[in-house]
């Protein structure tokens, strides 16, 4: 399957305005950007796009998707500049790989299930290392979750990848009953005179359970956590604000004081 002829006018003059930027007499800040150096931003505006779904806001995630957007093409014009590639081998790479990789789409094979997609898609993956002649294939699937990613999201893909294969809690209570086991044994950790060691590990596995009770609730634990420091965020603020009308702040104050103002934040946020 071809890739459709163009990228569209706006797309094409959108990549042709960064090309600008980057060109001699541009844009010196644009010109002087690396991949290295748009890394911080790149991350920054993957998760402004995830506030932005959560906040449920079309066009705040309109423009959201446009500064990610600049990222891949700044990043795209960044290697067409030192000759390697550009925007359309992007393009033409993943739109390849989405053909490849959906054969009950675009080929003879069937797949009724999400579950079934998945698993094929494993395989596909797996396959094309293989044809690729990789001098070294790798060791586990899971080689292919990035050790960088923030805890949270590492612990849901890696958990996520081995379910594609079947290795998984058959359900949510069977999660819940692990993570009540591994709050049982940070419990014992901490009765053993506070181990640290012992304590770091049992309070590691408990947020690994934690993530996959969420997983399994088909809950994004990443934007439940990004919710509740949200809430915090707020009802804490509702504590200070109260106390600076008493003329105090929460270092003057005492923690019953504190849990009755925030007792209260929480009642004015009840429908």
């Amino acid at each position: 399957m071809d890739v459709p002829p163009g990228h569209g006018p706006a797309f094409d003059a959108f990549v042709a305005l960064i090309a600008r930027l980057r060109a001699p007499g541009g844009c010196p800040w644009d010109r002087e950007q690396t991949h290295a150096s748009l890394k911080p931003m790149t991350i920054e505006e993957a998760y402004e796009v995830l506030e932005a779904i959560d906040e449920g806001d079309d066009a705040e995630l309109a423009g959201e998707l446009g500064d990610l957007l600049l990222q891949v093409v700044f990043h795209a014009q960044i290697a067409t500049d030192d000759g390697r590639f550009d925007v359309g081998e992007v393009i033409a790479r993943v739109h390849d790989k989405m053909v490849r990789r959906h054969p009950h789409v675009f080929g003879d094979e069937t797949a009724r299930t999400s579950g079934e997609v998945l698993r094929n898609w494993e395989a596909i993956k797996e396959a094309e290392q293989r044809s690729a002649g990789a001098e070294k294939p790798p060791a586990s699937m899971l080689e292919a979750v990035s050790p960088s990613l923030p805890a949270v999201l590492e612990a849901y893909q890696m958990a996520t990848k081995a379910s594609r294969v079947g290795f998984d809690w058959p359900d949510p209570p069977a999660v819940l009953a692990k993570l009540d086991e591994e709050l049982g044994e940070l419990r014992s950790a901490l009765a053993a005179d506070g181990d640290r060691r012992a304590v770091e590990e049992e309070m590691g596995d408990l947020l690994f359970a934690a993530v996959n009770v969420a997983r399994l609730l088909n809950v994004d634990p990443e934007s439940a956590l990004k919710a509740a420091n949200r809430k915090f965020r707020r009802r804490f603020a509702h504590v200070e604000g109260r106390l600076r009308e008493r003329g105090k702040r929460p270092a003057d104050s005492s923690l019953d004081e504190m849990e009755s103002l925030w007792t209260e934040a929480k009642e004015r946020e009840r429908p």
